[in-house]
């Protein structure tokens, strides 16, 4: 049966922990803390606002500072760290897998991460070194070197008197990998098949051949095989297949759940290792640059409509029904946007079918624009008296809901292309076509119809 504490909501643990900190109850806030796990210590941590989580942080146990650091948000991880000495970093460290450990380091300033690494001992310093060779999202910077190898030429007995004596296995351990003297992949051996098989039988008779990831891959096509073939793990090799690590299934949840973060706080502008708590003035400099972007984008729109000021200032009806073409244009783009940035990132676009579903989407859009076009010049119609002003909505409905599929299908690969994140420019991109062209597609058609 687990003890109060444990059972209680984070909200409550929180509360509760800077109750005794407030009240000056130092032992009794440590105690509570030596109760939890890593993963609900790195939530607390994310869940206190700045000031207090050194305050918790040196109330944990050193011990579990590693397995807290790997589970903390880049940027509660990195304030941590600075405020602690570099020795202590580094004691720390030690003990995180490859790919935590260079995530951590890659994060942190280049004059930080130096210290640290002139405080490591030489293996991981060495392990820190191959990861951080490799470029961020790629399968070499989020691999783990703790693979287990083994050479040609031995047997069952052999292989389980080594695992016997070398003890634990490092965690998701599914294949064990056969290389050669220059330790170059020769193959896999399950490790369900050798635990079943004759003490007797040669380990060439259970190697089967092992799909390597090169280390270059980016990691987002890693998440992508890894789906395709319901791997747990698989190696990771050189330009001449040299075992260099693995990745295994929990670094590709991790990228999932990155990506996705990624996806979603980019439609807003946010970075996704985002700190909900931290100070005010670091949070309004992140969120300005946004915001400014937004306001250049919000001054385009408003520059074409001041061109036919004289139109809105004769028939206020224009300025009435001037935000319904850029709304529903909007909408069915970023329809279009969503759908498109999915694709790509499940790997089904790619440039041999770009073209056709640019098309396919053009297609929609003017089915789409047809469609709401004749329901909203009937609406008008009936509403205004006025069957010329039905007529001229309708018309640019047509034209923007055909620019909104065109816009949305295209600019994601256009984007990508660049070298662009979609996800994070695509949305301000495609909401300013979308109100320039229905403004002007309006009110430039008002203006030659109507007055």
């Amino acid at each position: 049966m687990p003890n109060t504490f444990e059972a209680k909501s984070s909200h409550n643990q929180l509360h509760d922990i800077n109750e005794a900190l407030g009240s000056g109850q130092t032992e009794l806030a440590k105690e509570m803390l030596h109760q939890l796990q890593p993963g609900d210590l790195a939530l607390l941590l994310e869940s206190s606002r700045s000031r207090n989580r050194l305050d918790i942080w040196q109330l944990i146990q050193p011990d579990l500072y590693s397995d807290v650091l790997e589970e903390l948000s880049d940027d509660v991880r990195n304030g941590i760290i600075r405020k602690m000495l570099p020795e202590k970093v580094a004691d720390a460290l030690e003990e995180m897998d490859t790919d935590n450990l260079v995530d951590t380091l890659r994060g942190l300033p280049q004059e930080v991460a130096q210290n640290l690494l002139a405080a490591m001992d030489e293996q991981d310093r060495s392990r820190a070194e191959l990861g951080l060779s490799y470029g961020e999202e790629t399968a070499g910077f989020i691999m783990n070197t703790d693979a287990i190898t083994l050479r040609p030429g031995i047997n069952v007995d052999v292989i389980l008197r080594y695992l016997r004596l070398k003890g634990d296995m490092p965690e998701h351990t599914d294949t064990l990998y056969v290389v050669d003297r220059d330790y170059r992949l020769m193959g896999g051996v399950a490790l369900t098949r050798l635990i079943t098989a004759a003490a007797a039988t040669p380990i060439e008779s259970l190697m089967k051949t092992s799909e390597a990831i090169p280390a270059s891959m980016m990691d987002n096509e890693v998440a992508s095989l890894f789906e395709r073939y319901n791997w747990l793990s698989a190696p990771v090799v050189d330009e001449n297949n040299q075992l260099l690590g693995r990745i295994t299934i929990d670094d590709v949840v991790d990228i999932i759940r990155e990506d996705a973060e990624h996806s979603m706080m980019s439609m807003a502008g946010l970075d996704d290792e985002e700190d909900t708590f931290a100070p005010v003035i670091k949070s309004t400099q992140r969120r300005s640059i946004w915001l400014g972007v937004n306001l250049l984008t919000a001054l385009m729109a408003a520059a074409v409509s001041d061109l036919f000021e004289a139109a809105l200032s004769q028939l206020a009806v224009l300025a009435i029904l001037n935000t319904i073409v850029p709304s529903m244009g909007g909408v069915a783009g970023n329809q279009t946007l969503t759908l498109v940035i999915r694709g790509m990132a499940l790997g089904h676009v790619n440039s041999a079918n770009a073209r056709w579903l640019i098309s396919k989407e053009l297609a929609i859009g003017f089915l789409n624009g047809v469609i709401w076009s004749v329901l909203i010049a009937s609406v008008i119609a009936i509403w205004k008296q006025d069957l010329m002003l039905g007529a001229v909505i309708a018309f640019a409905m047509l034209i923007n809901m055909i620019a909104a599929g065109l816009a949305g299908a295209s600019l994601p690969i256009i984007m990508k292309k660049l070298k662009i994140d979609p996800a994070l420019a695509g949305s301000v991109i495609l909401t300013t076509i979308t109100d320039v062209v229905g403004i002007f597609a309006f009110l430039g058609s008002a203006t030659w119809l109507l007055i």
